[in-house]
């Protein structure tokens, strides 16, 4: 047995295999090749691969699995086969002697100029088919051996997931229903791959370093988020121990269910909601699982991370729907997109900046392109038709920016209206509170919103003056920082003066050691990951201010 150490950044312990993920990259070489029947058979056992990854994937569809998901599949499955597609390639590597990958990206390219050229909508929506069917092959041609690329797991077993370090975009796309921990050689305990692992309810460990590497791939570990401690082909010692502290976790999960249906209220009456974050609709089922009293925070940038192109209004107002039917009477907050700085989709086109966090990110990518805000806020409203949907504007650091988003709204509902769809008037507005001059603006705010949230992750990013993704200056990140706790009063207090309501939904909201701050202040909610409200309910209900 050997054991390896790094930083234990979300609790709990699992046994399982390792799978080491290497990213595939996007780079597709160029160079020419004489070697004509070997590129030839090297594009016909990448298109397999990406063929047998569809067929996987369909196999995997369930009855939850839309009409539209399904006929993108079988597009795409068709695609592959396409006569033409085929024919293009082949000229491409014997007659222009390019190798394998280069002869797809450059026969796709020249399809795509002709779809995009077409007349008829539906051939031009054909084009954004064909780039992701050219992404699978070309991928399955430079990395036939990867595993998990793209998120695709070829056995479909429960999978100890380690690598260097994860994007979000790559973290959503996977499997998560199949992780049972996370494991990186680099990383931050207030990066998004933690977040993600906290509201999996998942152990994570980070900065393991140079000792988790490939080399660990399909190997039995026991990861312990208690200790930062991962044992590598354990021995039969710890392995029973293992067994007793997991008849332990169980006999604490069942004495947290019986605390389903009670009130998050203290020994002394005072009361306060718990609400779950989440970053996709699949996750809904965690936050009712849990009996979170909504959802405070759902990011929905998520639904952008994982599409190759902009997700349409369709796709959009399906995911908003599917959440708050299934919430029924309960408030779903939606946060508007939120790419930029870690959150990187290429398709945005957002040029290199020096300093990304405070960049062009958020609602200044709205701002600045409204017809990508539209079709959000279009789906947003459609779906506040079917559950009681509620916006949030992240970024937010002017009374005039509010203002702009409300005469944009203005101008959706009015679309919406002359297209004969229906909404519901009584959408809440809110903003999240992640800048020093939302903070000092907070009293003017509250005049023109309906509640705040806090984002405390960027918030205390912002006020400390400290890159909350850089290890080096980790210790400097301190969330407990007296300058972010009186901020977070300050907000709360020109906030009940104006009648409205405040609530926390970054990292401090689950901190059980501000709990009592918290109800001391007066807050009124917090969202949380969704395994956490019930700890967050038992919390609350032992406390006597």
């Amino acid at each position: 047995m050997k054991t390896i150490y790094g930083k234990g950044v979300v609790d709990g312990i699992t046994k399982g295999k390792i799978m080491y993920y290497q990213p595939a990259t996007n780079e597709v070489p160029t160079q020419l090749c004489k070697e004509h029947q070997l590129e030839w058979e090297k594009f016909i056992q990448g298109r397999a691969l990406a063929q047998e990854e569809l067929g996987a994937l369909k196999q995997a569809m369930d009855e939850e699995t839309s009409k539209e998901e399904v006929d993108i599949l079988e597009a795409h499955m068709m695609m592959m086969d396409d006569v033409t597609f085929e024919e293009m390639i082949k000229e491409n590597i014997w007659t222009h002697s390019m190798n394998a990958a280069y002869a797809v990206s450059s026969a796709s390219k020249e399809l795509v100029e002709i779809f995009n050229h077409m007349e008829n909508a539906y051939m031009r929506e054909r084009a954004l088919d064909l780039k992701d069917v050219t992404r699978r092959i070309i991928n399955a041609i430079l990395h036939p051996q990867s595993n998990l690329k793209r998120g695709f797991n070829p056995e479909g077993e429960m999978i100890i997931l380690a690598a260097k370090d994860l994007l979000p975009s790559e973290t959503i796309q996977m499997d998560k229903t199949k992780i049972l921990a996370l494991l990186t050689e680099e990383g931050t305990p207030n990066s998004h791959t933690v977040i993600i692992a906290r509201s999996l309810n998942i152990p994570a460990i980070i900065s393991v370093g140079e000792q988790l590497n490939s080399s660990l791939d399909g190997k039995d570990a026991i990861v312990d988020g208690d200790q930062g401690r991962i044992h590598i082909e354990p021995d039969a010692k710890t392995i029973s121990s293992f067994q007793k502290r997991q008849s332990m976790i169980e006999k604490q999960r069942e004495e947290d269910d019986e605390l389903i249906g009670l009130d998050n209220v203290t020994k002394d009456g005072k009361r306060i909601n718990v609400y779950a974050n989440i970053g996709s609709p699949e996750e809904v089922e965690a936050v009712c699982r849990y009996d979170a009293g909504g959802i405070g925070l759902f990011r929905s940038e998520f639904l952008f991370l994982e599409k190759t192109d902009y997700p349409t209004e369709e796709e959009q107002f399906q995911a908003y729907k599917k959440v708050a039917v299934a919430m029924k009477d309960k408030p779903v907050i939606v946060r508007t997109i939120d790419i930029g700085a870690d959150k990187q989709a290429s398709y945005f086109k957002i040029p290199q900046e020096e300093n990304p966090a405070m960049g062009y990110r958020a609602i200044r990518i709205c701002l600045e392109e409204p017809e990508i805000f539209k079709v959000q806020l279009r789906a947003l409203y459609r779906a506040s038709a079917f559950g009681r949907i509620a916006i949030m504007f992240p970024m937010i650091t002017s009374v005039e920016e509010v203002l702009e988003i409300k005469r944009i709204i203005r101008e959706v509902k009015q679309e919406l209206t002359q297209r004969g769809m229906a909404y519901s008037n009584n959408v809440e507005l809110g903003i999240m509170i992640e800048t020093p001059a939302a903070v000092m603006m907070s009293d003017a705010l509250a005049e023109v919103v309906d509640f705040f949230s806090i984002g405390t992750n960027d918030l205390t990013q912002y006020t400390l003056a400290v890159d909350r993704q850089n290890p080096r200056i980790e210790r400097f990140y301190n969330p407990h920082h007296p300058a972010v706790l009186r901020m977070i009063e300050f907000v709360v207090n020109n906030a009940h003066k104006k009648g409205k309501w405040v609530g926390v939904c970054g990292e401090l909201g689950g901190d059980l050691e501000l709990l009592e701050f918290f109800l001391k202040i007066g807050l009124d909610e917090v969202s949380i990951a969704p395994a956490k409200v019930l700890k967050m309910r038992k919390a609350i209900r032992s406390i006597e201010s």
